[in-house]
């Protein structure tokens, strides 16, 4: 009798420090889309127009200099889409984590805030904001006719999330690293567009010859890229992924990220 209410007593304090972590969170959210956006103008809508804007004039540009749709028997317009929002997604995900602790480190003199909330918080914004964005463009593309319906939603969101959490892991690992050195920050923009070749938004793995296919499909945002349109494309492409590498390499990314993250806090937490 007695371990069984030590066991409620430990389920429930871990329940009510899930909630309090959550309600941090929150808080430290909107203070993120206060700070950045503003209440002026359309305000926190820029959450998602922003990532919009950007895509938008990719699909203009590219639709203009390039000939994927005849070339592939594709949309054009589609493939775009499918490409340039996978890219933000990882790109703005882990920018903004970095050096995501000094313009807050007033706020851990609070008692219930921590080192890991900040990055929660701004892996969370972004990511809601690249899917709110790639969601509204899709749809109101689809709704008026310019591109078909995808083929298997279910894929797209697998290749999606796995994207996504591919994009938090890196973010704590590279955020957490800079807290040791803004060294890490300087290196990460041009290592960010040294990934774009190889990331598979703007050139599918069959399109590329065995060695340099086999190459590209070792970075798990190809793979991701890859599911992900096959989602929305099925089999009008060939698509070369592999998601249970994809997973493991996420989990071995997440630990580090924690890893670093926690070693980080103690260097700047209050005792």
């Amino acid at each position: 009798m007695i371990n069984n209410t030590a066991y409620r007593q430990s389920d429930t304090t871990l329940w009510r420090s899930a909630q309090i972590q959550a309600r941090v969170v929150t808080a430290l959210l909107m203070r993120e889309i206060l700070t950045r956006y503003g209440r002026h103008n359309i305000g926190f809508a820029w959450l998602f127009g922003e990532p919009m804007l950007f895509s938008l004039g990719v699909v203009v540009l590219w639709n203009m200099f390039h000939n994927v749709g005849t070339a592939h028997h594709i949309s054009a317009i589609a493939y775009s889409l499918t490409g340039y929002s996978t890219i933000l997604v990882w790109r703005n995900t882990v920018s903004r984590c970095t050096l995501a602790v000094e313009p807050n480190a007033s706020l851990l003199y609070h008692r219930n805030v921590r080192v890991i909330d900040f990055f929660w918080a701004r892996i969370a914004l972004e990511l809601i904001g690249t899917t709110l964005s790639m969601l509204v463009l899709l749809g109101s593309f689809m709704l008026a006719g310019v591109i078909p319906l995808p083929y298997s939603i279910m894929d797209m969101v697998y290749g999606w999330v796995l994207l996504c959490w591919y994009s938090a892991a890196m973010g704590l690992l590279i955020g957490g690293l800079t807290e040791f050195s803004e060294l890490i920050e300087r290196l990460w923009h041009p290592i960010a567009y040294f990934q774009l070749p190889v990331s598979g938004a703007l050139v599918m793995a069959a399109w590329l010859p065995e060695h340099l296919r086999n190459l590209v499909l070792l970075f798990p945002v190809a793979n991701c890229v890859e599911l992900f349109r096959f989602g929305y494309f099925g089999h009008a492409v060939r698509t070369y992924y592999d998601a249970p590498y994809v997973i493991v390499i996420n989990l071995v990314l997440t630990w580090l990220g924690l890893l670093v993250v926690t070693i980080a806090a103690r260097r700047v937490e209050p005792e």
